[in-house]
């Protein structure tokens, strides 16, 4: 299975040059899963949420969606990425899984980051992964990555890969998304931004290194912290069906959650 991501440059507010500049990095490549970053057509700034909302595209409706179909035709295979999604009065920070046919599966950000705040509603969907055929694939967005249960319930509900969204500003996340891989036994696809974006007296950095890690904390494929690239890899998503570290230790069997039971409260 080809799987990877796409690190890219996003101007604030102008869809129709986000989705551009996606398409051209995309151009002759070929791949059954790439991951593009968090609120890859819009944006990541905006003053309020009625700013915002101007943005937004209601599930499986908009120029983002109808992109994000053809694309995945043109690549052959299936899309994770960040959108802005609004339903009703409520705006979302949300990810897709869409294949060529049209929307599999979609997720809400669960733990907003900073001003997000001030925009988005916290997610409300089951967090579980959705079954793309070759594989059983997970999404979480950027800041989601602080939180293991999130990365934790997606393994425990036998997701093989977690697709990771981002606008990384702090500087280690993505170190991060390796312990995820470890402690879950599963692959991880973080596609970043690279870049600044200004909004008034707000200026945010990016932080870029997209990656592709592997279910024992090898980094397959990784990118720069500056650059606009597309990078592809070969994995067996079967890899991740192994929870054992040893042969005396399976991670999953070996947990002591009589121990923790608060952790579900």
């Amino acid at each position: 299975m080809k799987v990877g991501f796409v690190q890219m440059e996003i101007e604030r507010g102008e869809v129709e040059k986000n989705l551009n500049r996606a398409e051209e990095l995309l151009a002759g490549k070929t791949a059954d899963l790439i991951v593009l970053p968090e609120l890859f057509s819009t944006g990541y700034l905006f003053r309020d949420k009625d700013e915002a909302i101007e943005y937004a595209e209601v599930v499986e409706e908009g120029a983002t969606f109808e992109w994000l179909k053809k694309m995945a035709g043109t690549i052959g295979g299936f899309i994770v990425a960040g959108v802005m999604e609004k339903e009703d009065d409520k705006l979302y920070n949300s990810s897709y899984l869409i294949g060529p046919i049209g929307l599999l599966g979609h997720y809400r950000k669960a733990h907003l980051f900073g001003r997000e705040k001030m925009i988005f509603t916290p997610g409300d969907l089951t967090i579980h992964p959705f079954n793309m055929g070759p594989a059983k694939v997970g999404m979480m967005i950027c800041f989601d990555w602080i939180f293991p249960e999130v990365a934790r319930v997606l393994a425990l509900r036998d997701a093989q890969i977690i697709a990771h969204p981002a606008n990384l500003i702090l500087p280690y996340g993505q170190d991060a998304m390796i312990t995820r891989s470890i402690e879950n036994r599963v692959f991880t696809i973080t596609a970043n931004r690279v870049g600044c974006e200004k909004l008034d007296d707000i200026e945010v950095h990016f932080t870029g290194r997209s990656q592709v890690v592997s279910p024992k904390g090898e980094v397959l494929v990784k990118a720069s912290d500056d650059g606009e690239e597309v990078a592809l890899v070969d994995i067996e998503p079967e890899d991740a069906e192994d929870k054992h570290v040893t042969p005396e230790n399976d991670i999953f069997k070996d947990r002591r959650s009589d121990l923790f039971p608060r952790l579900i409260d």
